[in-house]
């Protein structure tokens, strides 16, 4: 049996257990965001196509997918998906200048010898490229810690409907913080695993220190982690602040 597929049932079987319907709904969507991964590559090669517009779009449906999908649509869930969008919105703009004055965007010297064959005039704009990259890059971070914000102020709101906005908002922001923490350093070491043979293939290279730092894979690669840190400590004061106004809100409405 093929290694993909005998590692794909085994992780079924797993989610299937410890996280019953919710889990096989989990598992579902992996292959639905690789779905959704996968056309907006193709749909990117189109010259006419803009990477960046692309991106968010393909953002907000795994977003939505993750969240709506495996946990239904509920309070918790819209103001999750509410926050992670705000906060999209307020990093495309970072990311957009960041990719332009930092110069990530294309191929480092060290690909330039495995390119030489091919042609490099394929119509499509690398600065869009590397913003759209590293926005992907942050989307699971991001929503990941929405909903660990949403999920238990609602909890705290539900047992103690008299709370204020204000406690709520605080409430919302200490559980952030314990979040924050381990979040920023999964997300290091994660890229960090994932690159290991990078660090490999500048030691055969013989680089310095100072060119390792400098060269443009490195760097593209930093940026990416510092960008999704940045994505996952904004989305913790926006989440607690939508969900403390809505949650607030709604009870003094119900009261009425």
């Amino acid at each position: 049996m093929n290694a993909l597929v005998l590692l794909s049932i085994i992780l079924f079987v797993l989610m299937a257990i410890v996280g019953g319907k919710k889990g096989v709904k989990s598992f579902i969507a992996l292959f639905l965001n690789f779905g959704v991964l996968i056309i907006t590559v193709l749909v990117m090669n189109d010259p006419n196509a803009n990477p960046i517009w692309l991106t968010l779009l393909a953002c907000a449906f795994i977003s939505a997918i993750s969240l709506f999908f495996i946990n239904d649509v509920n309070s918790k869930t819209k103001m999750a998906f509410f926050s992670t969008i705000i906060t999209l919105v307020i990093l495309f703009f970072f990311i957009i200048i960041i990719t332009e004055k930092s110069m990530i965007q294309g191929f480092g010297a060290e690909e330039s010898e495995e390119l030489m064959t091919f042609s490099l005039h394929i119509g499509i704009d690398f600065i869009k490229v590397a913003a759209s990259v590293i926005i992907m890059s942050t989307i699971g971070a991001i929503v990941d810690t929405a909903i660990s914000i949403t999920s238990p102020m609602r909890e705290i709101h539900h047992h103690n409907p008299t709370i204020t906005r204000k406690d709520l908002f605080l409430a919302g922001i200490r559980i952030g913080r314990d979040i924050l923490g381990t979040s920023t350093n999964t997300l290091f070491f994660a890229f960090f695993g994932g690159y290991m043979g990078l660090l490999i293939w500048f030691k055969d290279l013989s680089y310095s220190f100072g060119e390792i730092i400098n060269a443009k894979v490195f760097s593209d690669e930093m940026i990416t982690i510092f960008t999704a840190g940045m994505g996952v400590a904004l989305v913790i004061p926006i989440a607690s602040g939508i969900t403390a106004h809505y949650l607030v809100i709604m009870s003094k409405r119900n009261k009425s």
